[in-house]
């Protein structure tokens, strides 16, 4: 397969995964689709990697894995502190950060 291939799936992943984080009320599916333009960085990453014969980009690839395992972490932790406190996820009426 030819690298135009694999940068035009991972544009078409990235900009799904920007659709998804400006359209949606959603907080879990807010974070998925973060991890979706994760995932698309990463097959960027590993297409030019490919395509230079060097393990750099598998090495970045491992490090954005690492990133995107803790923000699915700490991220669900805060929207199920969010969901005991307000009893909702929806992005829209947590406008007010207040106590």
């Amino acid at each position: 397969m030819l690298i135009n291939e694999f940068l035009l799936l991972g544009a078409v992943l990235f900009c799904i995964g920007i659709y998804g984080v400006i359209a949606r009320k959603n907080a879990v599916m807010v974070l998925m689709a973060i991890e979706l333009i994760l995932n698309a960085v990463n097959l960027n990453l590993l297409a030019f990697a490919l395509r230079n014969g060097s393990p750099d980009g598998h090495v970045f690839a491992l490090y954005v894995i690492a990133v995107a395992a803790a923000e699915v972490g700490v991220g669900l932790g805060l929207v199920l502190l969010i969901y005991r406190n307000k009893r909702t996820i929806a992005l829209d009426e947590l406008s007010e950060m207040k106590g």
